[in-house]
């Protein structure tokens, strides 16, 4: 060469140091993939877990979308329900100074006379 030194040829790359490079890669594939499986897994799982818990709400994921399910209720179930609702409402509205012109219409206790005699003030 022009600056008086030649060059030695370097030596030849040995198998190990060729192989090196795609033994990491296999690796960091590898860890990946496992990687990858053990998520694919988890949500599979939670998919399952939702799905089942949506079908006994009477909830279920179809092609075509959400399909809600009624449970059916019995006519004389809704109307017992419905009554019992009724009659708690009716006896917790009670106001004690109200005096209905159309019920709960009792006689004064006159206790035996036409009129009672008002009582006399004392001073």
């Amino acid at each position: 060469m022009a600056w008086g030194r030649s060059k030695t040829p370097p030596p030849p790359r040995s198998a190990l140091s060729k192989l090196l490079p795609l033994i990491i890669l296999f690796v960091v594939l590898g860890a990946f993939a496992f990687i990858g499986y053990h998520l694919y897994l988890t949500f599979q799982k939670i998919s399952n877990t939702t799905t089942e818990k949506m079908q006994s709400k009477n909830v279920v994921f179809t092609k075509d979308g959400l399909k809600v399910g009624v449970k059916e209720l019995k006519t004389e179930s809704y109307v017992d329900r419905t009554q019992s609702v009724l009659v708690k409402a009716w006896n917790l509205a009670e106001w004690p100074s109200y005096k209905s012109r159309l019920w709960n219409q009792q006689a004064p206790i006159n206790s035996g006379k036409e009129h009672p005699k008002a009582d006399s003030r004392k001073p």
